[in-house]
C-alpha cells in the first residue's frame, strides 16, 4: 500500500483538458480526475453518493461535473448542488463526493491520500516538462522503480537515475532530462509517466516513445521471471 503522506502522480497534465473527466486507480481504489472549465484540476473517488455510477463516465459544465446516470451535478468542492428530477430541492449537505488533495507540477497532476500532506514534499520538477506519454506496465511498483536503469533510452545513462522521492525519478544527461513518475495502479500493475525537458526536440521526443515500448517489454518480462 502506498505510503498516504506521498504526493502520488495520477495524469499527465496534457492529458487532462479543460472540461474533461478520466478514470484511474491508485492501489486498487478507483478515481475520477477531471478539469474544469478554468482549467483547475480535481481527483475525487470515482463514485456518485447517489447509485454508484463512475463519475468519470460523466460531464463537466463550468466548475461542476454531472453523474452521467441521473444527473446529480456537483460544485468543485463535492457537493451535490443539483438533483435535475428534484430541481426545486434544498439538497442535504451530506450529499457529498469525497476528494482528494491536488496539486499540478513538473507537467503532472499529483494527489494525496491525506488532506495534511505537505506540499513541499512534491518532488522538485520544472513546470516546463514536455509529456512523452503514460506507459501501462504489468509489473509492480517496486519492480519498474528497480528495473528502470536496465534499458536505457538514446542518448541517456539511466544509471545516474536521482531519486527526487519515492514515486519519482530524474535522469539528467547531453540528450536531456527525463523524468519518471511512477503511478500504482493495483498490486502488480503500474504506470509510468514519462516527461523530458521542454529542450528536446520533436526526434528525441519520438525516440524516447518508442524506448518505451521496450521498456514495457522489459519490465513484464523481468517480473514474469520473478513470478
Amino acid at each position: 500500500m502506498t505510503d498516504t503522506t506521498l504526493w502520488v502522480p495520477v495524469a499527465l497534465s496534457t492529458s487532462i483538458e479543460p472540461g474533461t473527466s478520466a478514470g484511474t486507480k491508485i492501489d486498487g481504489a478507483e478515481y475520477v480526475v477531471w478539469r474544469d472549465d478554468g482549467g483547475k484540476a480535481h481527483v475525487w473517488e470515482d463514485r456518485c453518493p447517489h447509485r454508484g455510477m463512475r463519475l468519470s463516465f460523466g460531464f463537466v459544465r463550468g466548475d461542476q461535473i454531472a453523474c452521467l446516470y441521473h444527473g446529480w451535478r456537483y460544485d468543485s468542492a463535492g457537493q451535490c448542488r443539483l438533483i435535475p428530477a428534484h430541481p426545486d430541492l434544498d439538497v442535504p449537505k451530506t450529499i457529498k463526493v469525497p476528494t482528494l488533495a491536488v496539486a499540478e507540477a513538473g507537467g503532472l497532476i499529483w494527489t494525496a491520500m491525506s488532506p495534511d500532506t505537505d506540499h513541499t514534499t512534491m518532488p522538485d520538477l520544472p513546470d516546463n516538462l514536455l509529456s512523452v506519454r503514460s506507459l501501462y506496465v504489468d509489473a509492480p511498483l517496486a519492480l519498474c522503480r528497480d528495473h528502470l536503469a536496465d534499458v536505457s533510452p538514446p542518448d541517456m545513462e539511466l544509471a545516474e537515475l536521482k531519486t527526487l522521492s519515492p514515486l519519482c525519478l530524474q535522469c539528467t544527461a547531453e540528450g536531456g532530462m527525463l523524468v519518471v513518475a511512477f503511478q500504482p495502479l493495483s498490486l502488480d500493475r503500474t504506470v509510468l509517466h514519462i516527461l523530458v525537458s521542454a529542450s528536446a526536440n520533436d526526434k528525441t521526443r519520438a525516440q524516447l516513445a518508442t524506448w518505451a515500448t521496450g521498456l514495457r517489454f522489459a519490465l513484464e518480462h523481468s517480473f514474469a521471471r520473478v513470478a
